[in-house]
């Protein structure tokens, strides 16, 4: 097997907001675009013909994969789900494939055993793990040994197990047409949307006695990221994975570690990046090119750093955390959570959470991670309470925003994109893009001198 589609032609609603100015599939986890985790273990692994349906804001997958020759990227200019959108790769592919979702990281091992097992039963499988949450956030499957039973869209209590990915014959192009576009397979008072999920005709055919499914269990964690909380949690595995693999320090050329630096585990340096006088460095962390980590910063292990980054002047980055390219982390900012390119943390802030892109905070901004009830804070997506596994108490600034001094977030709490949080303000509601917020202050003015002490 040489072929794999990716679907990535989602609209990202879920992800706001996140998903506002580029494809969800293209959010960064760990310094490196969702999609592009399936891309390179599917390369690794021999596929030589990887199609890619885009949709919104599909030309930065275009430009992502430009030097790739063995990815071609489609456009499913009208999506109407994930059925349609694996249709449009028809003409592209040619004999067997696997089929894999443009937001979920899977373990290279898991997709090798998924190709493999397809080739030894030559029946459509399907690669599950057990839901452990609650059972009305996924579309799901019942099993019946070792094969799929049954199909449910959000059941309460139907679904066992969710999908991460699919290896299928180029016959099941010949059904994805007759997608009702209905989830058929839905609990009584349920309501469902009018859109072609893939699973919604793999349910058919199941029903219809025309196909048998192979469950092929995942032997390690696969992670669909449909939330913001979701990439949270994605990213500090994908840095625990990444950091762990490291056995001995290695430095690119012209890289340097001051001797004055404390380094308790292993560092990877790229090309010209420096470790300066009295850094300390609690485990194993990756960093990239032309990046200076200097004048007393405390790095925690699991921490990846991009490229061109200033981290300096005592400041803390907690482990498991990610900092992009292009980023100031100065003056006692701690941070905790992943920031994305070009974002500045100058001041004496704390972070827990996602920052987007090209995005400064101002002096002394926080946010509250911990509740007072030691609860967890109802998230609001769509219009619908969902809960949470802890990351969603983290804070979500979307890109291309500011703060103000002072600005104090509760846990959380998410802001649109193009968005300003101004000096002083206690978020404690989500904010719309384009949007600023501020406070109004009522000031009195009264006499005041020397007569007020006696003279």
């Amino acid at each position: 097997m040489k072929n794999a589609v990716i679907l990535c032609a989602g609209a990202g609603t879920k992800f706001w907001p996140y998903a506002e100015i580029r494809c969800k599939a293209m959010m960064p986890v760990s310094n490196k675009p969702i999609v592009a985790y399936s891309v390179d273990a599917l390369t690794e692994l021999g596929f030589d013909n990887i199609v890619i349906v885009g949709s919104k804001f599909i030309e930065e997958i275009h430009s992502y994969f430009r030097d790739y020759k063995n990815v071609t990227v489609i456009c499913d200019d009208k999506p109407k789900g994930t059925a349609y959108s694996l249709l449009k790769a028809k003409d592209y592919i040619d004999g067997d494939f696997l089929c894999l979702y443009g937001d979920t990281i899977i373990d290279i091992e898991d997709l090798r055993a998924l190709a493999e097992t397809y080739e030894s039963e030559k029946k459509a499988v399907a690669l599950i793990a057990e839901i452990t949450r609650r059972l009305g956030d996924y579309i799901g499957c019942k099993l019946k040994g070792d094969m799929i039973d049954s199909i449910w869209g959000h059941s309460r209590d139907e679904s066992t197990h969710h999908f991460g990915g699919f290896a299928f014959s180029s016959d099941i192009f010949d059904v994805l047409a007759y997608n009702s576009c209905r989830f058929v397979s839905a609990d009584v008072g349920m309501m469902i949307p009018v859109e072609g999920y893939l699973e919604s005709t793999l349910a058919d055919e199941l029903r219809r006695g025309n196909m048998q499914i192979v469950a092929l269990m995942a032997k390690e964690t696969f992670y669909d990221i449909d939330r913001p909380w979701d990439a949270l949690r994605a990213n500090s595995a994908m840095n625990v994975k990444k950091c762990s693999a490291l056995t001995c320090n290695e430095l690119a050329e012209g890289a340097h570690i001051d001797e004055s630096a404390t380094i308790s585990g292993y560092v990877k340096l790229g090309k010209n990046s420096v470790i300066g006088k009295n850094v300390i460095i609690m485990g194993n962390v990756i960093v990239g090119d032309n990046t200076k980590i200097l004048n007393g910063a405390l790095v925690s292990g699991d921490v990846v750093i991009g490229n061109d980054c200033s981290i300096r002047n005592a400041c803390f980055i907690e482990g498991g955390s990610t900092v992009g390219n292009e980023c100031i982390v100065s003056h006692a900012a701690e941070l905790d959570g992943m920031i994305l390119n070009r974002v500045y943390l100058y001041h004496y802030m704390e972070w827990f959470g996602i920052i987007g892109e090209n995005t400064d905070l101002g002096a002394a901004t926080v946010c509250g991670s911990l509740r007072f009830d030691d609860s967890i804070t109802l998230q609001n997506v769509k219009g619908r309470r969902e809960f949470h596994d802890g990351y969603g108490d983290a804070v979500f600034l979307g890109d291309y925003c500011r703060t103000g001094v002072n600005a104090i977030f509760m846990p959380g709490t998410k802001v649109g994109v193009y968005s300003i949080v101004g000096a002083g303000v206690l978020l404690n509601k989500d904010v719309p893009n384009n949007t600023i917020i501020y406070n109004e202050q009522n000031l009195k003015e009264k006499s005041w001198g020397t007569n007020k002490y006696g003279w």
